[in-house]
């Protein structure tokens, strides 16, 4: 676990029926963790699913709040771990552990209780929850179709599995991880590594545009 963040849970057939609404995930964190399910999901209809990771010093209320307001109207679920500490593994030890961990037991809570459509389950997230997306979803390729990253510093260390499709943005005034050491350098890399990359950059600082953030749900579910 301390080298490679890999991820062992996976969707499996689901027929009870099952709570909707904003739910606290029984994980056994340092802070609470949450799950929202749309009132409109039925266990016969396959749902998308997105983890979403807050950003530094955030909760996970924040790494939430990212989509929350399209999860209705687009079935999302959505699932939001809580960093340990105030920020990622990764970051703030250098080493996956801890979060590694609490994100394979909110996936397994999820994948045990849901319906999941397995070719539409996302990982994305704002700044360091940005990077700590990338880094998981390129790692476990073979579990999520796409990476939506909001503003990443990085791509942390880890061997490379599968090929989800990715979603990056980033602000051009972006003062706290500016954008050319961090979102151009990583596309760089992405394409070099032949992804499927879909990169948007806009004219503000560290936020996520609402126009930003509809075209990545858009992107996820492919609307034209």
């Amino acid at each position: 676990m301390a080298n490679q963040p890999t991820l062992s849970a996976r969707p499996v057939q689901v027929t009870q029926a099952a709570p909707t609404g904003l739910l606290t995930l029984p994980v056994d964190g340092k802070r609470d963790s949450y799950l929202y399910v749309p009132r409109s999901y039925r266990p016969e209809q396959p749902s998308p699913l997105v983890l979403l990771l807050h950003g530094a010093g955030g909760h996970a209320h924040d790494g939430l709040a990212i989509l929350r307001g399209m999860a209705d109207a687009t079935g999302l679920i959505l699932a939001a771990p809580a960093s340990q500490d105030s920020t990622w593994d990764v970051i703030s030890q250098k080493a996956y552990g801890a979060d590694v961990e609490l994100t394979d037991r909110s996936l397994a809570h999820v994948f045990s209780n849901y319906t999941i459509d397995a070719s539409r389950i996302a990982i994305g997230g704002f700044s360091d929850g940005a990077s700590y997306a990338l880094t998981l979803g390129l790692a476990n390729g073979d579990l999520f179709t796409h990476v939506m990253a909001f503003s990443p510093g990085f791509v942390g260390h880890m061997t490379s599995r599968g090929e989800p499709k990715i979603f990056m943005s980033h602000g051009t005034e972006d003062e706290i991880l500016p954008v050319n050491p961090c979102s151009r350098s990583i596309e760089k890399q992405l394409r070099r590594l032949e992804y499927d990359l879909t990169y948007v950059e806009f004219d503000d600082g560290h936020v996520i545009p609402p126009e930003v953030t509809q075209a990545a749900v858009d992107w996820f579910i492919g609307m034209p």
